[in-house]
């Protein structure tokens, strides 16, 4: 019987010292975004979105009860929209305070935290 060399491959390792193999998959290459690409998609969105078309400069209106009146006819006059005019509307504002992030001051979120209240009471569906 032929003796056998030993192997340079370890069998057990001590905790925390696991090591993956990465060596047999390819590592993804992210492309660097290049000039015309566009790089926010959800700005795109609220520029060409086909859901609804928005009174221009409703979510700076001071007024959180004005913001969801104008939302609200936004909603109802689309014939574009994919569901209910209270669910479009109320996914539009939620798009806006997600898309705002940390950029939207206290008093924006606030405001529009309020103008969606005010939407919730003006289909009548305040909890």
């Amino acid at each position: 019987m032929a003796a056998r060399s030993k192997s340079t491959r370890r069998t057990a390792s001590p905790a925390g010292t696991k090591k993956r193999a990465t060596a047999t998959r390819p590592t993804a290459k992210r492309a660097a975004p290049t000039r015309g690409t566009p790089r926010r998609w959800s700005k795109r969105v609220m520029e060409t979105s086909d859901a609804m078309d928005l009174e221009q400069g409703v979510f700076k209106k001071k007024d959180p009860r004005a913001i969801a009146l104008s939302v609200k006819r936004s909603a109802e006059r689309s014939k574009r929209r994919k569901s209910a005019p209270f669910r479009s509307a109320m996914s539009m504002l939620t798009f806006y305070v997600n898309r705002g992030g940390r950029n939207l001051s206290a008093a924006e979120k606030k405001r529009l935290l309020a103008a969606k209240d005010e939407l919730r009471k003006l289909y009548g569906r305040e909890s």
